[in-house]
C-alpha cells in the first residue's frame, strides 16, 4: 500500500500554533513574546506571524503590558457541550471573511465514510456557488475539491473510490481515463493548489488546498466564473495562506 503524502505547510503551521497556545496556557497572567520564543523554540519572524494569525482568529488576546493571554474563541471551542455550535459559527464566520477577501465562493469539504462532502460554504450575489448539476459525490474526478481529497488518500483508497464512482465525462476537459487520473493524483505536489479548469462545468474554474490532520481528510476550495480565470492563481495563493487558521479551528 502506498504511503500517504507528507504533512502539508498548513499542518506544520498548525502544529507550531498549538505549541504557542500551549505555552500561553501555562501563563494565566499573560506571557511576553521573548518568553514564548524561548519556550517554543520558534524563530522570531515565524513566531510573530503566528501571533498575528492567532490574534486575528481571536485565539490570543494581547494584554496592556505587551503580553498574550488566551482569547475568547479558544475558550468557546473548548467548552464541551457548546463546542459543536461554536465551531460551526467560527467556521462560517471564517469562510464568509475569506469569501470577501478572495472575491469568490469558498467551500470546506471532507472525505467522510468514503464519500466527498461539502460541509460548509460561503457564497453571495457577486460570488455565486457552483451549480451542482451532477452530485458532487459522483464527480470527484472532475472537481478541484474531489481531486484534492483524493490526493490525500493512499493508492488503494483512490482505486476503491473510483470503483464506486466512475470517471464520467462532463465537459471536453474532464479526465475520463482512470489511469491518467491516478497518475495526476500521484504527481500532485502536496503544497500546490489543485485546479479544475472547466472539468466539472463549462464557465467555471476552481482551486482547492488540503487541510488534513491525523486521519481526517479535508479541503478548502474556491470557485470563480471563467471571466475571472485570470485571478485564479492569486486567489488560490490567498486560499493557501488561510488554510492554517481553518485547520486550527478543526483540530482544537
Amino acid at each position: 500500500m502506498a504511503l500517504k503524502p507528507e504533512p502539508t505547510a498548513p499542518l506544520r503551521s498548525v502544529r507550531h500554533a498549538l505549541r504557542v497556545l500551549e505555552s500561553v496556557a501555562r501563563h494565566s497572567g499573560g506571557v511576553a513574546e521573548p518568553q514564548l520564543a524561548r519556550e517554543t523554540g520558534l524563530p522570531t519572524g515565524q513566531l510573530s506571524r503566528l501571533l498575528l494569525m492567532l490574534q486575528d482568529e481571536d485565539y490570543l488576546r494581547p494584554t496592556p503590558d505587551g503580553g498574550y493571554v488566551l482569547g475568547d474563541s479558544l475558550v468557546l471551542l473548548g467548552s464541551g457541550a457548546g463546542r459543536e455550535q461554536a465551531l460551526r459559527q467560527k467556521l462560517q464566520r471564517s469562510l464568509s471573511a475569506l469569501r470577501d477577501t478572495v472575491g469568490a465562493a469558498v467551500y470546506l469539504s471532507g472525505y467522510v465514510d468514503g464519500e466527498i462532502r461539502i460541509t460548509h460554504y460561503a457564497d453571495g450575489p457577486g460570488t455565486p456557488a457552483v451549480h451542482e448539476w451532477v452530485d458532487f459525490r459522483s464527480a470527484g474526478h472532475a472537481l478541484a475539491v474531489g481531486k484534492c481529497l483524493l490526493t490525500q488518500l493512499d493508492h488503494d483508497e483512490r482505486r476503491d473510490h473510483l470503483s464506486r464512482h466512475r470517471t464520467a465525462r462532463f465537459t471536453s476537459r474532464t479526465i475520463t481515463s482512470e489511469k491518467a487520473l491516478l497518475r495526476r493524483l500521484e504527481s500532485q505536489p502536496a503544497t500546490v493548489p489543485v485546479l479544475d479548469l472547466q472539468e466539472y462545468a463549462l464557465g467555471t474554474v476552481c482551486a482547492a488546498v488540503p487541510i488534513t490532520a491525523g486521519s481526517a481528510v479535508g479541503s478548502l476550495a474556491l470557485s470563480l466564473p471563467l471571466t475571472d480565470a485570470h485571478r485564479l492563481r492569486e486567489a488560490a495563493d490567498t486560499l493557501n495562506r488561510h488554510a492554517a487558521p481553518m485547520l486550527l479551528s478543526l483540530v482544537l
